[in-house]
């Protein structure tokens, strides 16, 4: 496929002077439109190992953005209807407030003594805390990146994109201190209580600063409570305590006293987790154009409250590990390993022990800090939600490197997770001769003891002893990204591919930028597009990790003690999923494994694997809330097995 070297910024600026949707798309993707639309299905329906035409699954996983964050502006074509901040009325197409601004408002309160996922009294935010820059880099720099000061050194070190994306390597930094206000907002000392748009006042191709997005913090900014509960919201979640959790506890606690001087400033966050990007203005082009071309969910949501692992460890295992001897025995953490979001004395909402290795929560025990009020939240609602917290056992709930180096030795165990025997959706396909390979950015590199980016604790399969300590199933399962790239040119592709960029292009806030996964996302589309048969029997899900702490206004399902949180992005690309199908049907991380289960008729990987959740059955009046639940969709209806893949 031949690339045309027109830079993106040129095709933002574009899409903002209202350049036709025909001209965008044969810019976006190397292709004619005909590509994509090409007849035909080679391996056609007769091959019986599958319910579908869907021979090959990849799932590609970016980093922390909500759908509101993306799509809050996104209007679908004809006949389609969407949840999100304009349709609501929150906010106009331009991005400013809207006639129901106030649904999106922000409230401050005061949490002393114990732990509180819903505090009250609550008075509402006058003004926002200020926008702030936490880590997003000031400079550029090729020893301490991103971003990268010369476009050479950026291309050896990041291959993974679409050499249209490569430029914003180099781009995008603040030109402002760490933990400053970030003054890029001309408003910033003025922010109206609820959302504000990101650009045009910061351009999108502009690194920003990262909201908190753990466990407990990201509960508390639910508010869930069922004195909240409508007909609209059944489970009482109103998300209306981001800025409150940012400026008072933030991304976590490692000391033993709050400390001197501590405002809201402190941590660095302000009132980040308010932020959006407007696709209705140019924005996420990439992204945009795959939703308007191929299915979207606008009810996809990250299976657990907080932060990477455990979204991963739900892709991985519909559940998640627990802390053991290695061997599969439960055993307790140490005592600083545990979870204490109970404020220290004296403080409004300072955890006493959360982060720098306190990442062990057991829900099954009531007196354990942090648990009962969640647990006294989901047995308070109309239809009691069962916890689902196995007796006795402590679970990682929040961001914990592995045990296993990625050569298979082990590190000191210290703070890391003990290798574990907790069944996963490999051993499924390994039991039935499905190939699935996990690939890392930088995955080579890491093992190879060179600089990389890699992500450890986004790989699932980096915790399972079965895989980690089998030289020659660590080999055939976990791969780096570069092996996908040369599986999709060569028609190897494995029948399940896990795709995750390397810290640089994954999108994360601060660390990363959308547009940079979007590059990570274009070069394998067009990759698959340029291998026709492949094209005709893969299916990519193109979705987010979390949400990474980003304010979104959409209905959260209580399904146990872990979750769900808040929507995240789902697109479907596939020759069986075009036409800009918007579907509204209840899913997470967990409905990618009931797919792949369902497609190659696999059963749940245990009995209390969230796979074992029904399909939702949706109502009428509000096709958002599933009226059995909890229940969580296949995915299957984001696709038209019917016809032969035309719209």
């Amino acid at each position: 496929m031949s690339v045309k070297l027109l830079s993106l910024n040129g095709c933002l600026t574009r899409m903002k002077q209202g350049l036709a949707t025909m001209m965008v798309l044969q810019l976006l993707f190397a292709a004619p439109l005909s590509a994509l639309a090409e007849d035909g299905n080679r391996q056609g329906n007769a091959d019986r190992n599958t319910r579908t035409p869907i021979k090959h699954v990849i799932v590609i996983i970016g980093e922390n953005r909500t759908f509101d964050h993306v799509f809050g502006t996104f209007q679908p074509g004809h006949g389609q209807k969407i949840s999100n901040l304009l349709s609501k009325g929150i906010i106009h197409q331009d991005g400013t407030p809207g006639p129901n601004f106030s649904q999106s408002a922000q409230f401050n309160t005061t949490v002393n003594g114990t732990y509180n996922i819903s505090p009250t009294p609550k008075s509402p935010f006058q003004i926002l805390p200020p926008a702030m820059t936490d880590g997003a880099p000031t400079a550029p720099s090729d020893t301490n990146p991103p971003p990268f000061a010369t476009l050479a050194v950026a291309e050896s070190f990041e291959t993974d994109l679409f050499p249209t994306f490569n430029g914003f390597l180099i781009t995008g930094a603040t030109g402002l201190p760490p933990k400053s206000i970030d003054t890029r907002f001309a408003n910033v000392n003025n922010l109206p209580s609820g959302v504000y748009p990101i650009t045009p006042a910061v351009p999108y191709d502009a690194y920003t600063g990262d909201p908190v997005h753990r466990f407990y913090q990201m509960w508390q900014q639910a508010d869930c409570n069922a004195s909240h509960i409508t007909r609209a919201n059944p489970s009482g979640c109103l998300f209306d305590l981001v800025p409150f959790v940012e400026t008072t506890i933030g991304t976590g606690n490692t000391k033993t006293t709050q400390p001197a001087g501590f405002n809201q400033l402190t941590t660095g966050e302000g009132s980040n987790g308010m932020q959006f990007y407007n696709a209705d203005q140019g924005d996420a082009p990439f992204l945009t154009e795959l939703a308007r071309r191929f299915s979207m969910s606008d009810n996809y949501h990250q299976p657990v409250m907080g932060g990477t692992m455990v979204q991963h460890m739900m892709l991985g295992y519909a559940d998640l590990p627990w802390y053991s001897d290695g061997n599969g025995n439960p055993v307790n953490p140490a005592a600083n390993l545990i979870e204490n979001p109970n404020p220290l004395p004296g403080t409004n909402n300072f955890y006493t022990r959360d982060g720098g290795g306190a990442n062990f929560s057991n829900c099954s025990d009531l007196t354990q800090p942090g648990v009962a009020p969640i647990v006294s939240f989901l047995q308070s609602l109309p239809k009691p939600v069962t916890p689902n917290c196995q007796q006795g056992v402590f679970y990682g709930l929040n961001n914990v490197s592995p045990q296993f180096n990625e050569d298979g030795t082990l590190a000191a165990l210290g703070a890391n997770f003990p290798p574990s025997n907790v069944a996963h959706i490999g051993d499924q396909l390994m039991q039935k001769g499905i190939s699935f390979v996990y690939y890392g950015g930088h995955w080579d590199r890491a093992v190879a003891h060179q600089p990389n980016a890699y992500c450890n604790i986004c790989n699932p399969f980096q915790y399972a002893n079965d895989i980690m300590s089998d030289p020659v199933k660590r080999t055939a399962h976990i791969q780096d990204t570069t092996d996908l790239h040369e599986a999709i040119k060569t028609g190897t592709l494995p029948t399940i591919a896990f795709a995750k960029p390397d810290g640089i292009a994954d999108g994360h806030p601060a660390s990363s930028k959308l547009d940079i996964f979007e590059g990570f996302v274009a070069k394998i589309v067009n990759e698959l597009q340029d291998n026709h048969e492949l094209w005709e029997s893969t299916a990519v899900f193109v979705t987010f990790d979390e949400g990474g702490g980003f304010y979104d206004s959409g209905y959260i399902q209580p399904l146990d003690f872990f979750g769900d949180g808040p929507r995240i992005p789902m697109i479907v690309v596939s020759k069986f999923s075009r036409g800009g199908k918007i579907s509204h049907t209840y899913n997470d991380h967990a409905s990618i494994v009931k797919f792949i289960e369902k497609n190659w008729g696999l059963h749940p990987i245990t009995n209390r694997s969230r796979d074992n959740f029904p399909n939702p059955v949706m109502s009428r009046s509000n096709p958002y809330v599933p009226l059995n639940s909890p229940a969580i969709g296949d995915m299957f209806d984001l696709f038209n097995f019917d016809g032969d893949g035309h719209d």
